[in-house]
């Protein structure tokens, strides 16, 4: 409207900016309002059903593609997929990769699939399960997941997009810690030996979920930082 203030706009146009405006002036995230969202210079329909990615989800992507070969196959799972963000970059950026990606939501997976579509990934694979529960591949090379991590009665949930995204993607029990003990426990059971966990967790939880890698006997376990400065992703590697 500022670029051609000269162009009419036709009554249906008028009304569908008036119905987007009011949408936004209520609270709705934009890219809820635009159905997409870049991630990785790519970009990603999304929809109320999935969780918006982040930039900071984004050192979930550079810290695991050195870890995957970019001239021969291995295996990797996305745990907790929702848009497909991860799991479709990772298979779009290693196409020799096998790569798994798990929701728990059905609606979730079909905006996954939607995306590796549209990103021409055939590497991908979507299964609906809750972590591992449906999934009896073993060997992965790597397992990633940003599994949800807010405290139940953290205030942050009362604010901005965190208002309007689905709540079983953002809220865990103690602490937000209960779905990230969950994966590390059993990732164990499904990681080869030399693989590696990593998993995006809140910037204040870096201390408790290094205690949880150790707790099941990982090694190597290191914290990293996100563009905030904030620790945000940790990872450990799997020697039985």
């Amino acid at each position: 409207l500022r670029s051609w203030p000269k162009k009419q706009l036709h009554a249906q146009q008028r009304l569908q900016y008036k119905a987007l405006l009011k949408q936004r002036q209520q609270g709705t995230p934009i890219a809820y309002i635009t159905g997409q969202r870049e991630f990785w210079s790519r970009e990603f329909k999304v929809t109320p059903d999935v969780l918006i990615p982040r930039p900071d989800t984004e050192l979930l992507i550079e810290l695991s593609l050195p870890l995957i070969p970019k001239d021969k196959s291995c295996k990797l799972i996305d745990l907790g997929t929702g848009s497909g963000a991860i799991a479709v970059t990772l298979a779009a950026e290693r196409p020799y990769a096998q790569v798994i990606a798990t929701d728990m939501s059905e609606a979730a997976l079909k905006i996954a699939k939607q995306n590796a579509d549209y990103h021409h990934c055939r590497n991908v694979r979507f299964a609906q399960s809750i972590w591992f529960s449906e999934i009896s591949d073993t060997d992965f090379d790597l397992v990633i997941s940003n599994p949800p991590y807010i405290a139940p009665n953290d205030p942050h949930l009362q604010q901005g997009d965190l208002r309007f995204e689905p709540q079983s993607a953002l809220v865990a029990d103690d602490n937000g810690l209960k779905d990230i003990s969950l994966i590390a426990e059993s990732a164990c059971k499904h990681l080869k030996e030399g693989g590696y966990l990593l998993i995006e967790h809140g910037y204040n939880q870096a201390d408790p979920v290094r205690a949880i890698f150790e707790s099941f006997d990982y090694a190597n376990i290191q914290s990293h930082t996100d563009l905030g400065g904030n620790p945000r992703v940790t990872i450990g590697q799997w020697h039985p």
